[in-house]
């Protein structure tokens, strides 16, 4: 379950507004090797969206220490999300799972949102 908290000033999103974002199991154990393999202890999980991709726009996922004015920051077993003013209208909802398939394997992003998602996953329109 993920829940809002404040983290060193950044007040989590207003309860007037619902959002939410979240990572399967999956997800979780992936993003803490991958922490962990990249000597990045303390780094979050920034998820952006940007113009682009097949569809229109695309995900972004960086590690991130830094926690901007503007972020969401969502707490979800050890794993900090990071989330930008300018990408949260567009993630609401969004789960991010990670997936071993036969074109190989990769984080992949589950959007009530979107109307229309690229074959590889990783692009959507609204």
């Amino acid at each position: 379950m993920s829940q809002s908290v404040e983290l060193e000033g950044i007040p989590p999103a207003p309860s007037s507004e619902p959002f939410s974002v979240s990572l399967t199991e999956a997800a979780v154990k992936m993003a803490k090797v991958m922490r962990e393999r990249q000597s990045l202890p303390n780094a979050g999980l920034r998820v952006t969206v940007s113009g682009g991709g097949c569809s229109g726009m695309k995900y972004g996922l960086s590690f991130d220490d830094q926690i901007g004015p503007d972020d969401t920051v969502i707490e979800q077993e050890g794993v900090r999300l990071m989330i930008d003013a300018a990408s949260r209208p567009y993630l609401n909802g969004l789960t991010i799972d990670y997936v071993h398939a036969l074109h190989g394997a990769g984080f992949k992003f589950l959007n009530p949102q979107a109307e229309r998602t690229c074959g590889c996953g990783s692009s959507f329109a609204l």
